[in-house]
């Protein structure tokens, strides 16, 4: 199965968040089935210059390095997320959203608010 990580997941992967199942970060480590949008790396930048999230300067440079395959943005992920019903407003999850829809991927993620979407969640 392959994985597309929530932002908030890759956060707290590079964090090591004691939150996170110890066979699930395991998983992140070793599963080349794990994939990162740029679009949490835009997420971040953003939340960073507006100040809502924390941390080094280079937090999204790390969270890149981390060794996720990249899932690049696509004119099928554009389309089917401006098509997605009303349900959740973040842009940044509801491209996720249409990105593991479109792909076929589990979105791993705490929110949800992402279960009302016709796409498979692994709840971490």
């Amino acid at each position: 199965m392959s994985l597309l990580l929530d932002t908030h997941v890759a956060l707290w992967a590079i964090a090591g968040d004691a939150t996170l199942d110890p066979e699930f970060l395991d998983r992140l480590r070793r599963d080349p089935d794990i994939f990162l949008s740029p679009v949490s790396l835009w997420e971040i930048t953003i939340k960073q210059t507006a100040g809502k999230l924390t941390g080094p300067s280079d937090l999204a440079e790390r969270v890149r390095d981390m060794g996720f395959r990249e899932l690049a943005v696509t004119h099928a992920h554009a389309i089917a997320a401006g098509r997605l019903p009303p349900h959740h407003r973040d842009p940044f999850d509801r491209m996720l959203v249409a990105q593991a829809a479109v792909e076929g991927f589990t979105l791993a993620s705490r929110d949800m608010s992402i279960a009302q979407y016709d796409v498979d969640i692994l709840k971490v």
